[in-house]
């Protein structure tokens, strides 16, 4: 392993500071990734969707459409539904209301079945034939470009291996059988020790060349140094399978401590053995079984005398820090917005998705530490509105709402919400019109307008308007007020000129009477 000097080492650390400082690759603003990494996949996705679809059937794609799939895929994903099939979430008897208040089933199937990542017919453009990860390229480095900018690890940094639940066909995927997941993609992942925040990681392709039979040499050592770029004076955390005394010293001279496991005698006896570099222990935590740990960050041996098993310092510290990556596998399965696929670039990006809600929760709980105090389901409810706030726009952009009762009662409900949000702040004190009598109270209205029907003209004259109820209730609301005080004007002047009527007859008949009754013949 070469190591950087002069000119190599000065644009490394220049390169590492910007990526501390989020200006990833001339970036000086992280979301820039975010829209060129929106427009990417709606660009590919739009492009194999003319090439399957006739310009009838098919229709282009947006970012709205893009967030909303996005957040049903995390809504299904909270409700832990990824074993469902998706006509039992659209089911109206069975289903949830809010998944048929989105989009229809059949545009979900559209968005699943031509969902893509790059143009396949110009993989072999600049020599990305071989690549065996062409297919998503470009938006795997622009959202791993992303993860570092936006959080700093802290103290204690893990590095392991985890793998994606995937068993279609794939060029290299991995059989780990330790694992939960036996079969699936490999990755590498550089993650906070406490948080198990993903601030790096590396997908594992296997041999880049398939002629080749020898093995690549120093995996781990290459592996760590790539996911540990840009860090110094932290502790990083891996297990046997990057032991090796070369790693320890070329972490030791970027100014980084390793702590790392190598797998009889006396129970809970220790062996240290020490050197200008690093520290080796030899602990047996029962019997027939020895753990070995190196270290660079522990120059002197300490036992806890405290503890009955007088277990040392240094595994006492591996032990609280070596669970980083474990756990973010252990959160990620409980709340999983992976469904059934074929295609393993679709089965990545599923846990792009994952990865990068979990992540967008650890960065909200430490930004907003009042942010509902000692709650145990405080993750799914920031997915819940997560979910809510990809998909309202959607919802508010629907101009056909389904016929299903229980589903148009939601639809209602999500924009009378957002229209609540969005509307002007009235006064605290209520007040009267300015136009209407004192003794008039019934020409004021909450909600929608307030107008009074003046004397001169006779029409409604619009105080002022609120936009929390729809328009066409509002004027629906005026126009039929307007038509009964109108009809009851017009019923009161018909009665009164009957009663005028009945007057102005009255003598006439009264006088015809009277000479009916004095004449004789």
């Amino acid at each position: 392993m070469k190591r950087r000097t002069g000119k190599q080492a000065s644009t490394c650390t220049k390169t590492c500071s910007r990526q501390r400082m989020g200006q990833s690759n001339g970036h000086q603003y992280p979301w820039v990734n975010q829209l060129k990494l929106e427009r990417l996949v709606l660009v590919a996705t739009n492009r194999e969707g003319s090439r399957k679809h006739s310009a009838r059937t098919w229709k282009p794609m947006n970012e709205t459409d893009l967030r909303a799939y996005v957040g049903l895929l995390i809504l299904a994903g909270m409700y832990r539904s990824w074993g469902e099939a998706a006509v039992s979430l659209w089911n109206a008897e069975f289903g949830r209301a809010i998944f048929r208040a989105t989009m229809s089933l059949k545009d979900f199937y559209r968005y699943s079945k031509t969902l893509r990542f790059d143009d396949r017919e110009s993989r072999h453009v600049g020599g990305r034939s071989s690549d065996k990860l062409a297919a998503i390229r470009e938006v795997w480095d622009m959202w791993c470009e992303r993860l570092p900018a936006l959080y700093n690890p802290g103290p204690d940094v893990t590095v392991d291996e985890r793998i994606v639940p995937f068993k279609g066909r794939c060029s290299f995927l991995q059989y780990m059988p330790m694992k939960p997941a036996k079969y699936g993609l490999k990755l590498w992942v550089a993650c906070k020790a406490k948080t198990s925040y993903a601030w790096r990681m590396q997908a594992y392709t296997g041999r880049q060349d398939a002629s080749a039979t020898a093995r690549e040499r120093n995996l781990a050592l290459r592996v760590v140094l790539d996911l540990t770029q840009g860090l110094e004076h932290r502790m990083v955390t891996c297990d046997n399978f990057f032991t090796s005394y070369e790693l320890a010293r070329v972490l030791r001279n970027n100014n980084i401590t390793k702590l790392v496991s190598v797998h009889g005698r006396q129970v809970f006896s220790s062996r240290f053995a020490l050197s200008e570099l690093a520290t080796l222990v030899s602990y047996v935590p029962k019997r027939g079984k020895t753990v070995l740990l190196l270290s660079i960050g522990h120059p002197r041996p300490k036992i806890d005398s405290q503890r009955k098993d007088r277990k040392p310092h240094l595994i006492l510290d591996y032990n609280r820090t070596k669970g980083g990556v474990d756990n973010l596998d252990k959160v990620l399965a409980g709340y999983s917005c992976r469904r059934m696929t074929e295609r393993w670039p679709v089965a990545l990006f599923h846990n792009i998705i994952d990865v990068s809600a979990y992540n967008a929760y650890v960065i909200w709980r430490e930004t907003h530490p009042e942010w509902m105090p000692g709650k145990r389901n405080r993750r799914r409810l920031f997915l819940e509105q997560l979910g809510k706030d990809l998909f309202t726009p959607l919802i508010m952009r629907r101009e056909h709402a389904p016929r299903a009762e229980p589903v148009y009662a939601l639809m209602s409900a999500v924009r009378e919400a957002c229209s609540d949000a969005t509307a002007p702040q009235r006064s605290e004190k209520r007040k009267r019109c300015q136009l209407c009598p004192r003794t008039d109270t019934g020409a004021t209205h909450n909600k929608a307008y307030r107008y009074n029907m003046t004397k001169e003209t006779g029409r409604p004259a619009v105080v002022s308007t609120y936009t929390d109820l729809s328009a066409v209730r509002c004027k629906l609301e005026l126009y039929l007020t307007l038509l009964s005080r109108r009809l009851l004007l017009f019923f009161r002047l018909i009665h009164n000129q009957q009663q005028s009527t009945q007057h102005a007859q009255l003598p006439t008949r009264t006088k015809a009477t009277a000479e009916s009754a004095t004449y004789s013949p």
